[in-house]
């Protein structure tokens, strides 16, 4: 499998920028317990808070995110990687953004 992250990541920002709740995602690999998604989100909008399953990552491919927790906020940018903790969690889009998130699942 060879999968072309960047027009991935334009493909479905133009998706989410036409989509009512503004954003796209789209599942790239699934195997096992292992998945990778690549999401789109305009600017403000968020993923509401969600559990963390195992283990993840988020690699934003383009914009900056804030990735929410109980102990307070963080920014990520373009190009940035960063563990997801194990604990509650959400997402808001500072810029229109894309994140490739990578997930392992029980």
């Amino acid at each position: 499998m060879n999968l072309d992250l960047g027009a991935l990541a334009d493909e479905h920002l133009e998706a989410a920028r036409t989509a009512p709740h503004g954003r796209s995602a789209h599942l790239v690999l699934h195997d096992g317990v292992l998945r990778q998604t690549v999401i789109a989100l305009v600017s403000g909008t968020s993923l509401d808070e969600h559990n963390a399953p195992p283990a993840a990552s988020l690699q934003v491919l383009r914009g900056r995110v804030k990735l929410t927790t109980a102990d307070g906020e963080e920014e990520v940018s373009a190009a940035q990687l960063r563990m997801i903790p194990k604990e509650r969690h959400g997402l808001t889009a500072v810029d229109d953004s894309v994140v490739l998130l990578t997930a392992v699942n029980d």
